[in-house]
């Protein structure tokens, strides 16, 4: 197939880049670098079914090849108050790219007649009343406040594809993607554990909001792009959640970096920041992506943090 990716730069656009290619498939890359990086695709510089287009993609895309899927994973990630790359300064941005991106992306998908997915987040369900959220779940989400410029542009976005998919019959996906970690993710972010793993390979106190008891589900990017090129190639149009349903606290998971890294700096406890209501629970129901695709994660919590250490002990080593 011909497949274009957008957000191609990005931590994972790019992991998904190289599994299409592995498959066989041929693959356009989009991204004007935002928040993706340069890095992430340099590998793939001589494949001869890669190529790039530094775009962005809320203005209009034009081509002039035949596609058979577009994948739509353009976004900054969500807003983090610890992110010293300033994500939550860049509200209009992430509403653009999953609202004007969304139609953009539509609109070449079914100009080509292709395959179209949309890469959905957890933060859809806001803070939901039950745990762990299933795909019916509605959510429980502020328009307005700090974080509503992610987890709304994603809801929009999943609104537009089903739109799409009732009026045109498209042939579309959405995928709702948990909590991921891995290699090619920005050390700045601010992002738990890219925040974990670099305090502790510079052998400083690993920093802990609260007390640490807020939970979260953990899915290594092998897992994640296993289960989204199983949802492209099924015949689901519905949301399906992807991710971890393993939860952990965060002091565990800081205790178990301290470990795989020899760091014996501890802990400092900060007040809590919860930028726009972050939720204290987040952990996904997988009862649809077993039972449609026969998925569910199988690389382990400390197999998956070794690699990202590994990673990020080589980043660090460049800067």
């Amino acid at each position: 197939m011909h497949i274009l990716v957008t957000g191609a730069a990005g931590f994972l656009g790019s992991h998904l880049c190289d599994r299409l290619l592995a498959e066989g498939h041929t693959v356009i890359g989009l991204d004007n670098f935002l928040t993706g990086s340069p890095e992430n695709i340099a590998h793939l510089s001589n494949n001869p079914r890669f190529s790039f287009i530094h775009h962005d993609v809320s203005q209009f895309i034009s081509l002039h090849k035949k596609l058979d899927a577009v994948l739509h994973f353009a976004s900054p990630a969500s807003p983090n108050p610890h992110s010293p790359r300033g994500y939550p300064n860049l509200p209009i941005e992430t509403l653009k790219a999953s609202s004007l991106g969304t139609f953009n992306t539509l609109g070449l998908a079914r100009a080509n007649n292709a395959r179209y997915m949309f890469a959905s987040t957890s933060e859809v369900y806001g803070d939901p009343r039950e745990q762990p959220p299933a795909e019916s779940d509605w959510g429980h989400v502020t328009p307005i406040g700090p974080r509503s410029m992610y987890d709304e542009a994603k809801r929009f976005g999943e609104a537009t594809v089903m739109a799409y998919h009732r009026v045109h019959g498209m042939d579309t996906r959405i995928v709702r993607i948990f909590n991921t970690y891995g290699p090619r993710m920005s050390l700045d972010d601010g992002r738990v554990i890219p925040n974990l793993i670099q305090q502790a390979l510079r052998g400083e106190p690993l920093t802990i909001y609260g007390d640490g008891s807020q939970t979260r589900s953990f899915c290594y990017v092998d897992d994640l792009i296993e289960g989204i090129y199983r949802l492209l190639f099924s015949e689901e149009h519905l949301p399906v959640n992807l991710g971890n349903d393993r939860e952990i606290s965060i002091l565990e998971i800081a205790h178990l970096i301290n470990k795989l890294t020899g760091n014996r700096a501890g802990f400092v406890f900060r007040p809590e920041d919860r930028l726009g209501n972050d939720p204290q629970r987040r952990r996904p129901d997988l009862t649809r992506a077993r039972t449609l695709l026969g998925w569910q994660p199988t690389i382990d919590l400390e197999t998956g943090l070794r690699r990202t250490i590994e990673f990020f002990r080589q980043q660090l080593s460049l800067r």
